[in-house]
């Protein structure tokens, strides 16, 4: 009888915790950009590169390849909304590549977050600077910061052609 009880009891307070569980709008956006994109193929990636046919073909000197260049200039970012403040990221291009970020939003309504940004900002600009993409690792304990940062800096990154 008294496992009965307590596998009942167990029972009601699992189901509760998962019907009164919410995703909010942010994360299920986060989880769907983490998934990647199926291959229009199904498959393995083909290279693009060509082989050589023959042997007798004269040698000629390799072509550089071309570099991904983006325009040059100052880019704002999307603005995007969290839970605790709104986060937003102007970058700099020049020579094609992301040379500065700043954020121009972070939280900071509360103490707390105040506190967050403070560190989380500088850790993301710099991750952001050598990564030269969006593809930012999460800052431990800034993770809607950091979700809206990458979010701010895709758009960026987008509007310079270089995401």
């Amino acid at each position: 009888m008294k496992r009965a009880v307590t596998a009942f009891v167990a029972t009601v307070v699992g189901l509760f915790w998962v019907l009164t569980f919410k995703v909010t709008p942010h994360q299920a956006a986060g989880v769907a950009a983490a998934s990647p994109p199926p291959s229009a193929s199904g498959g393995q990636p083909v290279s693009a590169s060509p082989t050589p046919t023959s042997s007798t073909a004269p040698a000629s000197t390799p072509s550089p390849t071309p570099v991904k260049k983006g325009a040059d200039g100052t880019f704002t970012g999307t603005d995007v909304p969290t839970i605790y403040g709104d986060v937003q990221v102007r970058i700099v291009v020049s020579g094609g590549r992301l040379s500065d970020v700043k954020a121009l939003q972070l939280p900071s309504d509360r103490a707390r977050s105040a506190e967050i940004s403070q560190y989380a900002g500088p850790a993301l600009r710099s991750e952001a600077i050598q990564a030269q993409s969006a593809n930012v690792d999460i800052v431990s304990g800034a993770t809607y910061t950091s979700e809206a940062y990458a979010e701010s800096l895709n758009g960026a990154l987008q509007q310079a052609h270089l995401g």
